[in-house]
């Protein structure tokens, strides 16, 4: 791979798409989007036109203040799959 003199300015021409996992796709029918989801379907994004994905926080959470109440800032929430997926 050859980094030209403007490979730090990708940012200048990006397409960002940002995603709230919980809400994208759900593969596994319990009512909530996660990560397996997400790889399913992160070739749409592509189509679409999207050339980096912004993911909204992914932390275990109580959920009492909306999914920013974070309980563990290293930890993936079980519901959207576990840092393997991640």
């Amino acid at each position: 791979m050859r980094i030209t003199g403007t490979a730090d300015l990708w940012w200048k021409t990006a397409v960002v798409y940002c995603l709230d996992v919980e809400t994208f796709f759900d593969s596994d029918g319990d009512g909530d989007g996660d990560f397996a989801g997400l790889a399913e379907r992160v070739d749409s994004l592509a189509e679409l036109g999207a050339t980096c994905i912004w993911l909204m926080p992914s932390y275990p959470t109580p959920d009492r203040d909306d999914g920013y109440d974070i309980t563990d800032f290293y930890g993936v929430d079980p519901r959207l799959g576990d840092h393997g997926e991640l």
